[in-house]
């Protein structure tokens, strides 16, 4: 399968409503751009590497092209497809790749709008790990601080052991006949690709990413991300 192609897919669909504030979160300003705009220049880095890139939003968004102006350009794809959940939003676009030619041992890296500071070369790394693989795989961080079991009313109760955990973080890579399979038998219960993957049976591949390819979730996630984005701002003048 070696002149199999490679997708790019960011479901862009979710409200963030852990972010707080009254805009999703994904088209929220940090340095000077929309969050998502960040996280499409680290794929457009490699524009020649892909044979699209897609950004799935809900059937009614009205903020997209304001968040990214120049987009779509030649070769990306904006499919109004989003579903309720990320798996739902994920399988749909699956499905629309296909109808505009993808094949299914075609490879599709997922990736997360709201993780703004993956980098062209995580990307790159992640593609040579798993192009060659029987399965696919994902991005990950090894488990670093000590991990608790809470009761219901937040009292530690358990302490796990940490040498076999990992952190999943995107992009997440896969072929897409085999993943659109596994989130259609799956549905919508899965929070990320590799556990659709996980129930029928197969066991991806976890290549080290970095602390900074964070999901920002939470308000005082933003700060952090944008200080990550200037800084690399200003290592490059």
């Amino acid at each position: 399968m070696s002149s199999s192609r490679f997708y790019v897919l960011i479901p862009c669909a979710g409200s963030g409503h852990r972010a707080g504030g009254v805009q999703p979160k994904q088209y929220r300003r940090l340095a000077g751009q929309s969050m998502v705009a960040h996280t499409l220049d680290a794929f457009r880095a490699l524009a020649g590497r892909f044979a699209g890139v897609a950004v799935v939003v809900s059937p009614d968004d009205r903020e997209v092209q304001t968040a990214l102006p120049r987009f779509p350009a030649t070769g990306e794809y904006l499919l109004r497809v989003g579903g309720l959940t990320r798996a739902a939003s994920v399988r749909n676009g699956l499905a629309a790749l296909r109808q505009k030619g993808a094949g299914p041992h075609d490879w599709v890296l997922v990736h997360d709008a709201a993780r703004c500071l993956v980098t062209s070369s995580q990307i790159e790394a992640l593609i040579a790990a798993c192009e060659h693989d029987a399965v696919g795989g994902l991005l990950a961080q090894r488990l670093a601080d000590t991990l608790k079991v809470s009761s219901t009313d937040s009292r530690a109760t358990q302490t796990l052991p940490r040498a076999d955990k990992w952190l999943a973080q995107t992009p997440q890579m896969f072929r897409i006949g085999m993943l659109l399979d596994a989130l259609e038998r799956v549905g919508d219960v899965v929070t990320d690709e590799a556990s659709a993957i996980e129930t029928i049976g197969l066991a991806p591949l976890l290549v080290p990413g970095s602390a900074q390819n964070f999901k920002v979730t939470f308000p005082e996630d933003f700060a952090l991300a944008e200080a990550v984005l200037l800084g690399r701002k200003k290592a490059m003048a």
